[in-house]
This record gives structure tokens, sequence and C-alpha cells, in this order.
């Protein structure tokens, strides 16, 4: 049997109204998600983390016993920051603090660093700073155990959304702290390949997040298993090359926007019956 285990993003949930729609519900989410058939959260951190949408789940005790009780694992921690200067303001490092922190009493739980889209003006010196940025806070984060991995998306702001970008910022991560988690969905919507770009960067593959897409609009999501991705040939090259850890789904339809409930558990049905079978 592969080393492989399904879990969901919450990112789900929030994108109703910014995360007003779903505060501090993640006691619920956690329920939802082991409902499902999924083994593990993935909750986000977004700075500034003081306001951030957690709410009385930003105890880690509290945290803890939310997922004891719901029966699944915290697969990770996304830390999303616009890294934006030269070197972190005092609100991300802050943030990053409390995320590495908190991981600590989680182990095995991964830092997934997500850089907040801002636009794409001045691209060649905020590339530069959002990748030396992403280094300094794996460098710490590895210094206290914990396992980093860099999460690209494609928004028309992100910095990090096309071929050129990947080259820039992938090579230029330090392998020796972080990884790279590829979001299939975001690749396709950047204009790759998904085998091709998993397969050039592979060396750096450590934790993975599966979305579907319809190529169709501003937002061209759709649920998992309607769309355009080959979840079952990408699953299978993943397996081929041993890799061991989290697939983590984060459904962007439409349609989740109200109903993230009934999307989280259609998501985690549907990789029960069709990818955990490909796992030998």
């Amino acid at each position: 049997m592969s080393d492989i285990k399904f879990g969901a993003e919450v990112y789900t949930w929030f994108m109703d109204g910014y995360g007003d729609g779903n505060a501090n519900k993640l006691d619920h989410m956690a329920k939802v998600v082991k409902k499902g058939g999924f083994k593990g959260i993935e909750p986000m951190v977004l700075e500034p983390y003081d306001t951030y949408w957690l709410g009385d789940f930003k105890d880690p005790a509290k945290l803890k016993d939310a997922l004891d009780e719901a029966g699944v694992e915290l697969a990770a921690l996304a830390l999303i920051c616009a890294w934006d200067q030269e070197e972190e303001t005092e609100s991300e490092r802050a943030c990053a603090d409390w995320t590495i922190e908190t991981l600590k009493l989680f182990p095995g739980a991964a830092l997934g660093t997500v850089p907040l889209p801002g636009g794409r003006h001045n691209l060649q010196q905020r590339r530069l700073n959002l990748v030396n940025n992403v280094n300094h806070v794996s460098r710490r984060a590895a210094e206290a155990g914990l396992n980093c991995s860099f999460h690209p998306n494609s928004p028309p702001g992100s910095l990090v959304r096309t071929q050129e970008d990947y080259d820039v910022v992938l090579n230029s991560l330090d392998p020796s702290v972080t990884g790279w988690t590829p979001d299939v969905g975001h690749i396709v919507r950047g204009g790759m390949d998904i085998i091709d770009t998993m397969t050039k960067w592979q060396h750096l593959i450590n934790h993975v997040h599966y979305k579907d897409f319809s190529g169709n609009g501003p937002e061209p999501w759709s649920q998992m298993g309607s769309g355009k991705v080959d979840f079952h040939k990408i699953t299978e090259f993943l397996v081929q090359r041993n890799y061991k850890g989290w697939i983590i789904c984060e459904d962007e339809c439409e349609y989740a926007i109200k109903h993230p409930d009934e999307v989280t558990i259609q998501n985690g049905e549907w990789c029960n019956e069709q990818l955990v079978p490909l796992l030998g």
C-alpha cells in the first residue's frame, strides 16, 4: 500500500465572504472532512495573524481537541503572506513564528508557504523578494524540526503562475529546507502541462494539492472529478515515484462557495472511490 493519505483544505469554506461565513468553525469543518472519508485537514494561517479567521482555534490546545474529537490529523498549516518586501514585515514574522510554534506541537504536520497575490508589477524584484523570504521562513522552520513546502498559485495577480515564474522561483528555493507543493489546478491554469511540470521538479515534491479545472471564466474551477484534470494519471505518477505524503483536495468551484460541506464530502467520496484504489 502506498504511503499516501488524502485530506482537505479549508479554503473551500473560506471563499464565502473572505472567511466571514465560516469563521471560528474549524471544529465543524473537521467533522465534515471526516464524514467525507478524508484522513486530514489543512487550515490556513492568513497574515495578519491576529485577525485571521481561525478564531478560538488559534489556541493550539483547542485546535488539537477539535481534530482529536473529529478523528482527523493536522496535515499542514498553509501560511499565506505577501512577502513583498526585501525582508519579512513585522506582521509576517509574527504570523510565521506563531505557525512554526504551533506546528511543533503537531509532529508530522507540514508548513506550507503560499504567496498572497498582489499584482505582477516590478516582477523581477518582487519574485526575488518572495523567494528570499520563503527561504528564510523555511530555514527557521527547519531548525524547529518542521517540513516545509512552497505552494504557488495562479490568480492573475500571482507572482508564480507561468512557466517562467516557476523557472525563476522553484529553481531559487533552498532544497535543503523546503520542497514544493504542486497544485495541479494552478499548474494547468498557468498554461503548463501537469505531468511535465511535476516531472521537471519531482525532486522537490513533498506535498500535493488537487483541484479540478474547467477552463471557463475568470475562476475556471470544477467540482472534483467533473473537469479536465486527469487525477488518475497524476495519482499513478505519484505512486510510481514512491511519493510519500499528503494529497490535499482544495475545491474552489463556484458551487462550493455556498455549499462547502456538500462539496467537501463529495470530494472525499470521489477520491476514495476513484483514486485510493490506485495506491495499491
